[in-house]
């Protein structure tokens, strides 16, 4: 488990894995980065407590390199990669590894179910965990089961990790995504199991959203200049927004100072704008998980699901112009 500035999520978490019901031996390595809060703390802890938890020292504070600091820290023939924002069901554990022998698969995976304690975080849970929000990805909804491109906080056998070489250090995002790739091509199979089940908590506020989903966006697009045709083609929908949009803003400020006439074939870009705004308000009655309670809750989802697209889409552009460069997740810091 990578961890910095956690404080409000990292026992929880941590105390989820050491319930496990799972019968066999069982560790977690924690990848400390420089947290401003009280993480390292709760932490230290919590390995003083129960010494099953370990500590390792994270100090560039980047996800991959942390998971692979961790991996290589631990014992096991089998890696669980969690995170310190979710909390896993008893037996996950059990039936991952039980799903792994059963499919002879590599890496096994299941749903990830977006909550919230808060009107703002439950309205992005409910983006997370609708296809209007991220793109209808098997571990974002109950699906079937079967092989996958990628996994939620995969279940590995630890070889097909080693074998690969383990996480990429240079993508800071979509980390999971290519390591998985790469087993794929290696001949592993990742399996989908919705048996499986990870409470997700996610951002809690518009602001932090949007770093994350700019920073996804971004990484995203580094990973399709790198691997191309590899990428689904739902990766590319939020940049085709942003252009769409975009050009309709700029016709539309063209015609308001009349450099162009408000009847002229341009006008045909607002259709953008308008389909858009339509999807949103159908896609806002169609969220339910968790609940919608009014007028306020819809508008509240409606926000995120503009906030997860757009952010992603500018990313998205940025990158596929630029690279990734130094961008971070600056949600986290």
């Amino acid at each position: 488990m990578p961890v910095l500035n956690e404080e409000g999520y990292l026992e929880r978490a941590v105390r989820t894995i050491l319930a496990q019901d799972y019968a066999g031996e069982k560790e977690i390595v924690l990848a400390l980065g420089p947290s401003r809060d009280r993480s390292s703390d709760i932490a230290r802890g919590l390995a003083a407590e129960d010494a099953r938890v370990r500590l390792v020292d994270n100090p560039e504070r980047h996800i991959p390199i942390g998971l692979n600091r961790a991996i290589e820290a631990s014992s096991h023939p089998v890696v669980i990669r969690v995170d310190a924002h979710s909390e896993l069901t008893t037996d996950y554990t059990r039936a991952g590894i039980a799903a792994l022998r059963a499919h002879d698969a590599v890496n096994v995976g299941g749903v990830m179910r977006a909550a919230g304690r808060k009107p703002v975080q439950r309205a992005i849970a409910r983006g997370y965990n609708s296809p209007f929000g991220l793109g209808g990805g098997a571990y974002h909804g109950d699906g079937t089961a079967g092989p996958a491109e990628s996994a939620y906080l995969g279940i590995f056998r630890r070889a097909a990790i080693e074998a690969v070489g383990g996480y990429d250090p240079g993508i800071l995002r979509g980390e999971d995504w290519e390591l998985n790739l790469r087993i794929r091509r290696a001949g592993g199979t990742v399996w989908f199991d919705p048996a499986l089940g990870v409470t997700y908590w996610p951002r809690g506020s518009f602001r932090d959203l949007s770093r994350q989903f700019l920073a996804t966006g971004t990484w995203r697009a580094v990973l399709v200049r790198r691997y191309r045709g590899a990428n689904p083609w739902r990766f590319f929908a939020p940049g085709a927004l942003v252009v769409a949009l975009a050009a309709s803003a700029g016709v539309g400020a063209l015609q308001l100072i009349g450099v162009l006439p408000r009847r002229s074939p341009w006008s045909l870009l607002h259709l953008a704008s308008a389909g858009y705004a339509a999807g949103i308000g159908f896609a806002v009655t169609r969220l339910s998980d968790p609940p919608q309670r009014g007028p306020r809750d819809r508008a509240l989802s409606g926000a995120a699901l503009i906030t997860m697209h757009v952010s992603w889409g500018a990313g998205f552009l940025r990158g596929i112009l630029f690279g990734g460069g130094r961008t971070v997740d600056t949600s986290r810091a």
